[in-house]
């Protein structure tokens, strides 16, 4: 990877300054480091040691980063083990990539690893371009306050550099990790969000494995309490010592243009760093291998999948780490890496308002455990909020709201009767209908004059109390199919009902009865002779809660029984349920795809798999009455793919006849718009012949979508160049989807290349056959 400031070295900020107008690029005053290096690890048994080392206007400086375990993890004889600890000592160096001109990894990384790094570099550095440099930022010095924004592609200026051997893959001596699904480690603290994940899963029976990542500075006080009380109450409860604050601190001091006083400036936000979260997530890896685990759980609501734009400028926000996305994103590495963990937030359809709410209603004990402050400290042996911050603000004041005691949470009643006018007058930072529904609460209770928090006026919302799904940021099916039954019904006790996103609109629908609640588990492999999508059947039982004696994954007893049909599927209705529906909706859904070889490391119905589950998908998505899913036609045209084993291939016009008669039988049936969803490029001018003649002989609406509905969208996330055939995309996909099938280890890169420009698979510039 280059950068565009390769060959500049100026020596102070000012003769960066000056380089800037020299060379054009108004970004360059941030490239201040001209090299870090990380590693190589120290192991010891019980901890990891790594240097980072900055080298910059002719200085050298070295600060040793610490890992610190109460218990044997490492086997310092092992290059697993030293893979491993690499990571883990790598996180904290992603927060500069938009500030070193190289960035060195000392240390064994595989590919995967690699590939991970940079991708979360260059995330990193767009978030904190965004987020740190253009938006007001009371700890950057003046001559950087006002860069003007520049809008790129990749706002990485560091080339990633390893040292430590070739990019094979680094593997454990039994291939990998050997875990269980039914063990969940919790990312743990003094906040609200860790606590109530905590009483959930203790509540559901499940073997809990809280991890407390202790910080060397005055942010371990915000779990200081929790961690006192856990440590002696709740067994198996663990704790990673880790001086990574204090690294962060001395990494600011190394960026000339944060104000040298930055340690005496009250905010409550960090100077720079938003990748925080993976620096605690590594450190805890280690006891998830050590333990067995493989459930990961972090506390993170629904509004912290946030997509934003800023100076047309795509980004998270700076919430990517505590995002759905950034959950997918470590649970497909660690399957990757053959370690099995997969990573989720149990509250994502919950707002931080609901959540304070369960927790305060449902564990008023675990409620005195939370520490929610930008500046606790201590008194005695006792931890206590400082009353003032925006934190405070916002717990307290949603307490006072709900009818709760916020003394519980160590404030004062002197603070409370401060916290309420300041709440009116500088508002929180909380996403707004939670916001306005708080606003609304505390002036109809009579606790605030004005009608409104800040600049959010006081108005009722009640979607913040109600669980709201939505099919990106919070889906149903977003975690393990056992937990969501027993979860919901925990959260229906006191949420205010159930909403799913419906294009841009909230609907009520009951996610109890919904065919979506038993989907597979995106990142769950098979078990035994289960295949991935078997519906599970049973597992641990669950404790003492609400539930009984019922086990996991058992079924509900809503309006769909087992052997019942989805309602939308038209293959598994019987004759008079189909009479019915056909009286209901008159659209259907007929993928089609075909059975063709796939490089090296897909398999051969790619096509046909990703045809059906698109079709599938969009019909499941969709309100009622949902559209009807034809049977999949799983062969097509490939007598272009003929020279290669396992490849189904049919005629042009046979797959045209056989596409026509169908449809026509599906109008004859009362159908009267049939949507074909096409997987097989190879298909599409047979399609096109069928839906028209089709169109003419029945008189339907009739059309074809072979994904250029989604080119625009999927070409500005792909990084390959006319990516067609077993590619980025479609590898992507099937990793997403199927990666038991995926041999990432036979995948080669290889993009063809024409002789002319206008038989580029490009849409730019090409002809048609």
């Amino acid at each position: 990877m280059s950068h565009p400031d390769s060959n500049l070295a100026p020596s102070s900020l000012s003769d960066r300054l000056e380089g800037a107008t020299a060379t054009g690029d108004p970004l360059a005053p941030l490239a201040v480091i001209d090299r870090l290096e990380v590693g190589p690890v120290t192991l010891l048994p019980d901890r990891l040691k790594v240097p980072y080392r900055v080298v910059r206007a002719g200085t050298d400086e070295v600060f040793e980063l610490i890992y610190r375990y109460g218990e044997d993890v490492f086997d310092p004889e092992s290059p697993a083990d030293h893979n491993l600890a690499a990571m883990i000592g790598a996180q904290v160096a992603l927060n500069y990539g938009l500030f070193c001109r190289e960035i060195v990894f000392k240390g064994p990384f595989d590919r995967e690893d690699r590939r991970f790094l940079e991708r979360m570099a260059i995330n990193t550095a767009r978030e904190i371009y965004v987020k740190k440099i253009l938006e007001p930022n009371p700890f950057l010095a003046e001559s950087v306050r006002d860069l003007p924004p520049v809008n790129r592609r990749n706002y990485l200026r560091s080339t990633l550099t390893f040292e430590g051997g070739p990019e094979a893959r680094v593997d454990t001596p039994d291939g990998g990790w050997n875990v269980a699904p039914e063990r969940f480690a919790i990312l743990s603290s003094g906040g609200k969000d860790s606590l109530l994940g905590y009483g959930l899963l203790a509540e559901l029976g499940c073997e809990t494995h809280p991890i407390f990542v202790n910080e060397s500075g005055r942010h371990w006080f915000t779990a200081l309490k929790a961690f006192r009380y856990f440590e002696h109450q709740v067994p198996r409860t663990a704790r990673v010592w880790t001086n990574c604050d204090r690294l962060f601190t001395w990494m600011l001091r190394q960026l000339p243009f944060v104000r040298k006083n930055f340690h005496t400036l009250r905010s409550d936000e960090y100077p720079i760093r938003l990748w925080t979260v993976g620096v605690f997530l590594f450190g805890a890896l280690p006891l998830l291998r050590k333990r067995g685990v493989g459930r990961l759980v972090i506390g993170d609501e629904y509004d912290t999948t946030v997509r934003a734009r800023r100076h047309g400028i795509q980004h998270f926000d700076g919430l990517y780490d505590q995002s759905i996305e950034f959950d997918h994103a470590l649970s497909r590495y660690y399957q990757r890496k053959g370690w099995g963990v997969t990573q989720f937030s149990l509250l994502r359809p919950l707002s931080e308002f609901l959540i304070q709410r369960v927790l305060a209603e449902r564990y008023p004990l675990l409620l005195r455990l939370q520490v929610s402050c930008h500046a606790a400290h201590t008194e005695g042996d006792n931890v206590l909020p400082c009353g003032k911050c925006e934190k405070c603000r916002r717990i307290a004041g949603m307490l006072i709201a709900m009818g709760a005691d916020p003394t519980a949470c160590g404030y004062t009643r002197e603070q409370c009767a401060e916290i309420l006018p300041a709440l009116a007058e500088k508002g929180v930072h909380q996403e707004r209908p939670a916001a306005e529904h708080l606003g609304f609460l505390l002036h109809r209770r009579g606790m605030i004059r004005e009608p409104r928090i800040g600049k959010a006026p006081a108005r009722r919302r009640d979607e913040a109390m109600k669980l709201r799904f939505h099919p990106k940021n919070s889906p149903i099916d977003e975690i393990p199919t056992e937990l969501r039954e027993p979860l919901y019904r925990i959260f229906l006790e006191h949420a205010e009902g159930t909403l799913e996103r419906v294009g841009r609109a909230w609907i009520d629908f009951d996610v109890l009865v919904a065919d979506r609640l038993y989907r597979p588990y995106l990142f769950d492999r098979p078990q035994g002779g289960q295949k991935l999508g078997d519906r599970p059947q049973g597992g641990q039982k669950l404790g003492d809660g609400p539930q009984g004696g019922k086990k996991l994954g058992d079924r509900p007893q809503g309006d769909q029984k087992p052997g019942e049909a989805h309602s939308y599927l038209w293959a598994e209705l019987n004759w008079p349920q189909a009479e019915k529906r056909l009286k209901e909706v008159d659209i259907a859904l007929l993928p089609v795809g075909a059975i063709e070889q796939h490089g090296h490391h897909l398999p051969l119905d790619t096509d046909s798999f990703d045809a059906d589950y698109l079709a599938r998908r969009v019909a499941a998505s969709c309100s009622e009455p949902r559209p009807l899913v034809l049977p999949l036609v799983p062969y097509g045209v490939s007598y272009h793919h003929e020279d290669f084993p396992g490849t189904l291939s049919v005629s042009n016009e046979t797959f045209s006849r056989l596409i026509y008669e169908i449809g026509m039988s599906a109008a004859k049936n009362g159908i009267r718009k049939l949507v074909i969803i096409n997987g097989h490029g190879g298909n599409a001018p047979s399609l096109h012949f069928a839906a028209q003649t089709i169109n003419r002989d029945a008189h339907i609406f009739t059309c074809v979508d072979s994904g250029e509905t989604s080119d625009t969208d999927v070409e500005a996330i792909a990084e390959t160049p006319g990516d067609v055939h077993a590619g980025e995309i479609e590898t992507s996909t099937s990793l997403a989807l199927r990666p038991h099938l995926v041999r990432m280890e036979h995948a080669e890169s290889c993009i063809p290349k024409f002789s002319s420009r206008f038989l580029d698979f490009s849409s730019e510039r090409s002809v048609d056959w």
